[in-house]
């Protein structure tokens, strides 16, 4: 459960990354020393930056700038991909039409998840059925974010070992039935500048996004690097910024693994408000479970609070399908 904590923790996770392929990770003192920094930011806030992730810059910036470019198109243009639940709800949604808690979130989007064919999942998968809808201006999106997504889910199945150890787990706890064939999501996401009409005198309509957890288990933030507008609520219910840091991701851990954790670890309310003068710019990648995976609290979860299962199970298309089906106007 989060604490007060005052800042988010970064965490150098070179040493993981170069042994994530030995069976004996676990046995190696640099994994060991960022499995104890993952298990504290875990328990204390839910969210932690990382670095020395391996993805080279070039590419962070260039998945930003060609976001830029989209938002900056005509709507016209920018309807061309239209989400609809026909597409399975993928595709662009224009200010306003992304809504948390009932209150309209003042961003646009394009939204993408991992494509499901036709009869994949049966009828759980049904609403979900689609292929992403990559627009064609600028016309190296499809490219370079197909690149991202796959670089990022190659290091979020890294960081998930190394939290697995956190857990007391094996390392591959989050393989096999529960994450081994993990579903994913992105959300490349524009926040328009303050004008000079609202200035300072912000209400909540002017919430880039309200206060919310994510759905899966690890979030890998890829965010401007001159503006500070994700926001991320401690246990008094103060906001603590977290802002862009060089050659780092901004992760948090999501509602599927507060589950598998049995509480240990908590899926942290935060929000996005853009008071900057500037477009900003967030490309958001989600690591999920298995599609169809049926999530409870581990064995080795519940042996830690106490023998109980705290959660009842929870089947992650469930519970996705029920967000993406409220979340949109």
């Amino acid at each position: 459960m989060a604490t007060d904590f005052k800042t988010i923790p970064i965490i150098d996770i070179s040493s993981l990354l170069a042994r994530c392929e030995d069976p004996n990770m676990a046995q190696d003192p640099g994994v060991c020393e960022v499995v104890k920094q993952l298990d504290q930011a875990c328990r204390e806030a839910g969210f932690f930056y990382v670095k020395g992730h391996g993805i080279p810059d070039s590419l962070i910036k260039e998945v930003r700038n060609v976001a830029h470019k989209f938002f900056n198109l005509p709507y016209e243009e920018k309807l061309k991909i239209k989400l609809s639940a026909d597409a399975g709800y993928r595709g662009y949604q224009r200010i306003g039409e992304n809504i948390t808690k009932g209150t309209p979130d003042m961003h646009e989007a394009i939204d993408c998840y991992r494509e499901i064919k036709s009869g994949m999942y049966g009828a759980l998968g049904k609403p979900m059925e689609g292929i992403n809808q990559w627009p064609l201006n600028p016309p190296n999106v499809k490219l370079v974010m197909e690149e991202y997504i796959r670089l990022c889910t190659d290091l979020s199945r890294n960081i998930m070992r190394g939290i697995a150890l956190a857990l007391g787990g094996s390392i591959d706890e989050f393989e096999g039935e529960r994450a081994g064939d993990p579903f994913w999501v992105l959300r490349i996401i524009g926040y328009p500048e303050v004008s000079s009409a609202n200035g300072k005198d912000l209400s909540k309509n002017d919430i880039g996004c309200g206060a919310h957890t994510d759905y899966g288990l690890l979030t890998l933030v890829n965010q401007d690097a001159d503006i500070t507008a994700l926001q991320v609520r401690n246990l008094s219910g103060e906001w603590i910024s977290a802002p862009p840091i060089p050659g780092t991701f901004v992760c948090n851990i999501g509602d599927m693994l507060k589950i598998f954790s049995n509480g240990l670890y908590d899926s942290t309310l935060h929000r996005v408000i853009n008071n900057s003068p500037k477009y900003r710019v967030c490309v958001a990648y989600f690591y999920e479970t298995n599609y169809d995976a049926a999530v409870e609290p581990l064995d080795i979860c519940k042996q830690k609070t106490g023998g109980i299962g705290k959660f009842g199970k929870a089947v992650y298309g469930e519970h996705l399908v029920s967000k993406v089906q409220t979340n949109f106007v």
